[in-house]
């Protein structure tokens, strides 16, 4: 019991010093949160530029090497920081979703192609470099940002994930056999599992919850699949693999060492991708702020400091425009580990130190990445579920950090019903120029931030709550 109580104190800590027998599962919880979201913006964005396969099936694969190294790298920036760069919070950085919308657009505006890619390349190297001198000033911008505020955007953030943990708990949504009884007995399993260590044992198998959730998840796919059919037939009588079927092949087929490559795209700096880019990492910053309050509001129980959401910033900005050269999305903070630091409270830097040097590892080593890629994606949605309501939870702390007034009441109930219901029902904005419907229809974090904002500095400040 005495090894248990170190391995806590430790472990909410985030300075304190861990054996690394107990940090790498920690930090390996980490990288399978955040593996699959880490890889999908580029399978889909290299897919709406017409390089997913043929000709380009290589590059695909570089791509998604690329982006687990640079994901490593620009986490141990955030954790430790070098000179003002990095936040030194509990932060994992990697591939950014939020940029989706943005992106496809800019993709069918300039035809797709490598042309289309390099141009996401050349506006991502620039925006990463404006949100970084936005990080900068950010003292000054703070007090657009008080826990009302940054308590509805990581609320806004954690509603918008669950609709994504709940698709993985079915299958994931291009799966044939969606929401079928294994898929949803497979999800529920790893929960049950995760639960049942969460709260009936104690020390390393609490805080590791998640880790041995998905590893068991693992082990009963494999199971399903010496018991039952691993194949199934649509409606048009095409037969398909079933979503929970762990695809060895992929493993087989992956080498054991590659460099990663700089620059594997022609940059191009075309203004047609560089405005409305531009204004997506405004939304990144605020979104960052978000995700640097929801971490350190869920995991330490405290609000962040000014250096330490500058330092945030300025690594979101230049941690994207360096994953840019590598020709991978702009890097931000990953809102899916805000909700695992809230869920089991380990704030360790060393232990998440781990789980960025194993993405640098899977980098250079494509059959680690391989290993983990193949994941079930009911097994991640069994996890995710609660982990990415846990975000939640974490705003409504925040929200509900100071007095509840009628002020505050108002600023949240209007930015969650209009700017977050604006984002979650995109089909309002139809007829709105195209600009508004990329930077509010994607997401509803985008909307309720800036309603919140608005609100905030215009609703007269509530005399009683002084």
């Amino acid at each position: 019991m005495l090894k248990n109580t170190e391995l806590e104190s430790a472990a909410y800590q985030f300075e304190a010093k861990m054996p690394l027998k107990h940090a790498i599962p920690l930090g390996l919880q980490h990288v399978f949160a955040m593996f699959v979201g880490n890889l999908t913006p580029l399978l889909i964005i290299t897919s709406a530029c017409g390089l997913a396969g043929g000709e380009f099936a290589d590059l695909q694969v570089s791509l998604l090497q690329n982006a687990m190294f640079v994901a490593g790298i620009v986490t141990l920036v955030q954790l430790y920081a070098v000179g003002p760069v990095g936040g030194k919070v509990p932060i994992i950085m990697g591939t950014s979703s939020g940029f989706l919308g943005v992106f496809n657009s800019v993709a069918a505006t300039m035809g797709g192609g490598v042309t289309a890619y390099g141009a996401i390349m050349g506006a991502s190297i620039l925006g990463g470099i404006f949100e970084s001198v936005l990080g900068v000033f950010l003292k000054p911008l703070r007090k657009l940002f008080p826990s009302v505020v940054t308590g509805t955007v990581v609320l806004s953030i954690g509603l918008s994930l669950i609709s994504v943990g709940i698709n993985s708990f079915g299958g994931g949504n291009g799966a044939k056999d969606f929401g079928s009884v294994e898929n949803l007995l497979l999800a529920i399993f790893v929960l049950v599992v995760i639960l049942f260590l969460k709260h009936w044992t104690t020390g390393f198998l609490s805080s590791s919850s998640i880790l041995i959730g998905i590893i068991v998840g693992y082990v009963a796919a494999i199971m399903m699949g010496f018991v039952l059919p691993t194949t199934g037939v649509t409606a048009d009588g095409v037969e398909f693999t079933k979503a929970w079927v762990l695809n060895w092949d992929k493993v087989a087929q992956a080498s054991w060492f590659a460099i990663p490559k700089l620059v594997p795209v022609k940059i191009v700096f075309d203004l047609r991708a560089i405005l409305p880019v531009m204004v997506m990492f405004i939304v990144t910053a605020v979104e960052t702020v978000g995700d640097i309050s929801g971490v350190m509001e869920g995991g330490m129980n405290r609000e962040p400091s000014d250096k330490e959401l500058s330092g945030g910033v300025i690594c979101d900005g230049l941690g994207s425009t360096f994953a840019a050269c590598f020709g991978v999305l702009p890097n931000t903070s990953f809102s899916q580990n805000v909700g695992l630091v809230a869920m089991t409270k380990v704030v360790n830097r060393g232990a998440l130190a781990t789980g960025a040097v194993f993405l640098i590892l899977c980098g250079l080593i494509p059959k680690l990445g391989a290993l983990v890629s193949i994941m079930p994606q009911a097994v991640l949605g069994g996890a995710a579920v609660m982990m990415f309501s846990s975000i939640v939870v974490s705003g409504i702390q925040l929200i509900t950090k100071e007095k509840m007034t009628p002020r505050t009441l108002t600023i949240v109930s209007v930015a969650l019903g209009v700017g977050y219901g604006m984002g979650a029902n995109s089909s309002i904005l139809a007829h709105t120029p195209q600009a508004i419907q990329l930077i509010c229809g994607e997401s509803g974090i985008v909307p309720a931030a800036f309603v919140a904002i608005v609100l905030n500095l215009l609703l007269p400040k509530d005399d009683k709550a002084e």
